[in-house]
């Protein structure tokens, strides 16, 4: 039959793992193109994507959605579409609203909705994430991308004043934090169990970074739990001062608590708060004043109308800047310049934290450290960071994207990891967008399992089992073609420290992807094939260079040889 030949066709063009619903038989619909008009062809749907296929052109037009970047489904009006139509919008975290319109004959309303909910949000209806049915396989395990003792190593760690230990090897003393954690070498296992208890979700302070030549140290946690009252902690204060003095270049330590000042007073109410200065000897605390996770939820929010589906001309800059998008990027790009520098120029150790310890700061001690260490911002160093700041720490990727999760108006949903990607763009410019966008998809898709759990104790214990075994990971993908991946306009400054200019007149929306949806403002020509181009042009000269290089030594040998044989023998008398 038709419908047959037509489900023969998208087989053809899905992975080898997807699977058809054998419920679903091929949707005739109209595809409301903000960009084209209206588009008739057929809809299918698989436990991976969602997939729109034309008929009505030649070559057909083809869309396609991860289900795993759908946040919602809404039931539209459609009436101007001809009666007895009803109609579909499917809302994305990917900053696009695909619309269509159908016939009611045939599958109901109930069962397009019931079908995609299922396989768009799997946990809501007690089924398996797709990445745990993605099987296909690569010459590179990117699970083994991150070895905290290597990485430790190459920072010089464990030294006299720090090591490396497995205090938190049963996860006892604080689930959210990794195994292995570096510690000053002269705190007791008693003393951190105190300090643990007086912090944030018990995520006491611990070593992330510390300079080759200063020992400056980037150390992160959780928000003391001072309360209303004040409270002290002798342990946190004597703990503290041993971070201070593991760096002898300093008389001083530096704290820096990412949130707005009167949010952090208002902690104070729920048995949160801010260290106190007269407290905590020869330390000075810093507010960046950085909005919280509601606030940034509701930024993208507005930028999203601004961007999608149409674009006001007239009116762009100042759409734009309505959104406050990007002031919150200079916001924390300007906090990581802080940070970045008192370690560099002020030979100062800093503590970062926030509430809990697992979102600003995980985007404030990664940017910092991207700007102090070039070997974090060479393609596998930059995966390093992500799986050492972002997931062994802690982020809670499955709560702040909403993993296979319906509940698309839960609050804590939040576009932290956008937010972060956006500013390694802004700021260095040494990796592909392509790269970038697909740490992004990744995210907020399901296709690899790399940021689709929470950090956690529970977390751990998968990765050791179920998903090591049973999933692959992004960066097998990603190292398996590196030159899709690379940009060849990079150069490794090995001792060079990044300070990007974090000024809005310095800023620029991320046209390729925010806007990257909108036929009218993408390039004619991909700018990842550009790349391509380039590499393999660099590629080809560097091998001239070489031969060039091999020519002259030869040509310099035999010129050597030539005068040694034409030279009178020496004799002696």
């Amino acid at each position: 039959s038709r419908e047959r030949c037509i489900l023969q066709t998208y087989l053809s063009i899905l992975l080898y793992v997807e699977r058809v619903d054998p419920s679903w038989a091929p949707l005739y619909v109209m595809y409301i193109c903000p960009f084209s008009g209206v588009l008739r062809g057929t809809l299918t749907i698989t436990d991976y994507k969602l997939l729109f296929k034309s008929l009505t052109r030649d070559p057909p037009f083809v869309l396609d959605v991860n289900l795993g970047a759908i946040s919602r489904l809404e039931s539209i009006a459609v009436q101007s579409h001809g009666d007895n139509t009803q109609g579909l919008e499917i809302v994305c975290k990917d900053l696009r609203n695909p619309r269509f319109a159908y016939k009611k004959e045939g599958q109901s309303n109930l069962e397009v909705f019931e079908t995609l909910s299922k396989y768009a949000f799997p946990l809501s209806h007690n089924l398996p994430l797709f990445a745990f049915k993605y099987r296909e396989t690569f010459p590179e395990d990117g699970w083994k991308i991150y070895d905290p003792v290597a990485e430790y190593k190459r920072q010089g760690l464990p030294n006299e004043s720090w090591i490396i230990s497995k205090v938190n090897s049963s996860y006892e003393l604080c689930e959210t934090y990794p195994a292995l954690l570096i510690l000053p070498s002269n705190v007791t296992e008693d003393e951190l169990k105190r300090v643990a208890a007086f912090r944030a979700k018990r995520r006491f302070p611990v070593l992330s970074w510390i300079h080759p030549e200063s020992q400056a140290a980037i150390v992160r946690c959780g928000q003391p739990q001072v309360g209303p009252s004040d409270r002290r902690c002798r342990e946190d204060e004597r703990y503290l001062q041993t971070i201070l003095d593991a760096n002898a270049q300093s008389h001083k330590l530096c704290i820096f608590d990412a949130r707005q000042s009167t949010v952090a007073d208002t902690n104070k109410a729920k048995d949160g708060g801010y260290e106190n200065e007269s407290f905590y000897i020869n330390v000075e605390l810093n507010f960046l004043e950085i909005p919280n996770i509601h606030v940034m939820r509701e930024s993208l929010r507005k930028l999203k109308e601004v961007v999608y589906p149409a674009i006001d001309q007239q009116r762009w800059f100042s759409s734009v800047d309505s959104t406050h998008w990007l002031e919150y990027i200079r916001l924390l790009l300007a906090g990581a310049v802080r940070i970045a520098d008192r370690i560099e120029s002020g030979k100062t150790s800093v503590v970062v934290h926030c509430s809990d310890g697992w979102d600003r700061t995980a985007q404030l001690t990664s940017l910092a450290m991207l700007m102090l260490d070039a070997h974090y911002r060479s393609l596998r160093g930059f995966q390093v960071l992500l799986e050492k700041e972002w997931l062994s720490f802690g982020h809670r990727f499955a709560s702040r994207v909403g993993h296979g999760d319906g509940n698309h108006a839960n609050s804590e949903r939040s576009p932290l990891f956008v937010q972060f990607i956006d500013c390694v763009w802004q700021m260095a410019r040494c990796f592909s967008s392509r790269c970038l966008i697909t740490c992004t998809a990744a995210c907020l898709g399901r296709f690899f399992t790399t940021a689709s759990k929470n950090g956690s104790r529970r977390q751990e214990q998968m990765h050791t089992t179920e998903v090591y075994s049973k999933t692959i990971s992004l960066w097998s993908y990603v190292n398996s073609q590196l030159e899709e991946f690379t940009n060849p306009l990079y150069v490794n400054y090995e001792h060079h420290v990044l300070y990007p200019v974090a000024s809005l007149r310095h800023l620029e929306l991320w046209v390729s992807y925010y806007v990257r949806w909108n036929p009218r403002m993408r390039p004619q020509v991909p700018v990842h094939q550009s790349l391509k181009e380039l590499l393999v042009l660099k590629s080809e000269l560097q091998k001239r260079v070489d031969e060039l290089k091999r020519d002259a030594a030869s040509s310099h040998s035999l010129s050597s040889s030539s005068e040694h044989e034409g030279m009178p023998m020496q004799t002696t008398v």
